[in-house]
């Protein structure tokens, strides 16, 4: 589950260089070397003319919906990593991500494994709101970090799980992404243990999560692999509804938190999360509803990484808003023209 090595990290044993004469001569003493080394350069080279022909180029790939051309049919930013799929279309639906594969900061996206993990160890229904939670010194004096995103809350509260989820994902508060951590597994080091098993058994090969709020650098993703988990964590009712909330009370004072999401103000937006910081740039997985040409409507999902990092946390931020504000319109406007009867014949698998 950890980043593919680099390079040069488990090298190969040592070969001979191609055409060098001791290569020649040892294929001169081992006829059958020589005529399998013919054969690979001869696949190597059809192979190659083979893919030149095949249409490379990402406006000449077949499209997604009635027609119209894959990648370069969405306004992908010009920076970063991006990753589309709407459910309902099988493998069309999948509309691929753009930008490079490496892991990338993922900031306050973090917290959406948190959450998961929290959900899958002590799921809730409907609108339950699970067991009271008492909140440690550790988490009130975090309350008052001036260095990341908290909220207050006191010592000695008793919050309902489904409130401190509220507490975290809507104004994203790292206290509470902590102190959920702390309350499931009983350290954070073991919880975020389990969100790399959690990731592993997902398939997010090139994630790494070191700590449960996302305040770390060092926990690392993809696009893609976020995505994957978006899928997952959308499918849970209580999840769903809370993402989807514009803003929630404060637990320490009489005062309304405003969900860190600007998106939600376009139309069929129904989450997801932000994340933002001075390395990991401006971040966002989103969830929008989407109607077909038959009214039907579907899920599309989204995640947009590393926008204009090194800036400011903020304009990181509005820059994810942007790309991700223009891949929705894109999506809404090819669904909208799609006859589902015509773009789908099996449900797409899991990414």
């Amino acid at each position: 589950m950890r980043p593919t090595p680099e390079p040069g990290e488990h090298d190969s044993p040592r070969t001979l260089p191609p055409g060098s004469a001791t290569e020649r001569l040892r294929l001169r003493r081992h006829p059958a070397l020589l005529v399998a080394a013919t054969a690979l350069v001869t696949l190597v080279v059809l192979g190659s003319v083979l893919y030149i022909g095949a249409g490379n180029d990402a406006s000449d790939a077949e499209g997604l919906f009635d027609g119209a051309k894959s990648d370069a049919a969405l306004p992908w930013p010009d920076e970063g990593q991006a990753a589309v799929l709407v459910e309902g279309f099988g493998e069309r639906g999948d509309l691929g991500a753009h930008g490079p594969r490496r892991p990338v900061p993922i900031a306050s996206v973090t917290k959406v494994m948190t959450a998961y993990v929290i959900l899958r160890n002590h799921p809730l229904d409907g609108s339950e709101t699970g067991p009271s939670i008492t909140v440690d010194q550790r988490a009130a004096d975090e309350s008052f970090s001036g260095t990341e995103s908290t909220v207050e809350v006191r010592r000695g509260q008793e919050l309902s799980q489904r409130r401190l989820l509220e507490l975290m994902l809507i104004p994203s508060g790292n206290n509470i992404a902590r102190l959920l951590a702390r309350w499931d597994a009983k350290s954070h080091e073991a919880f975020v243990a389990k969100m790399n098993r959690v990731a592993d058994d997902l398939g997010m090969d090139r994630t790494t999560y070191t700590e449960a709020s996302g305040a770390e650098s060092a926990t690392t993703s993809t696009a893609a692999d976020q995505l994957k988990l978006a899928r997952q964590a959308m499918r849970d009712e209580v999840f769903r509804s809370i993402v989807s909330q514009p803003d929630t009370a404060s637990a320490a004072v009489s005062d309304t938190l405003v969900n860190t999401n600007d998106l939600l103000a376009t139309p069929g937006v129904i989450g997801i999360k932000t994340g933002s910081s001075t390395p990991a740039g401006g971040a966002l997985m989103w969830a929008v509803t989407v109607p077909d040409r038959r009214g039907e409507k579907h899920l599309a999902l989204g995640v947009v990484l590393h926008q204009r990092t090194e800036t400011s946390p903020q304009e990181g931020l509005n820059a994810a808003f942007d790309s991700s504000r223009a891949l929705v319109e894109e999506v809404q406007s090819q669904v909208a023209a799609t006859d589902p009867a015509t773009a789908a014949a099996t449900p797409s698998e899991s990414r």
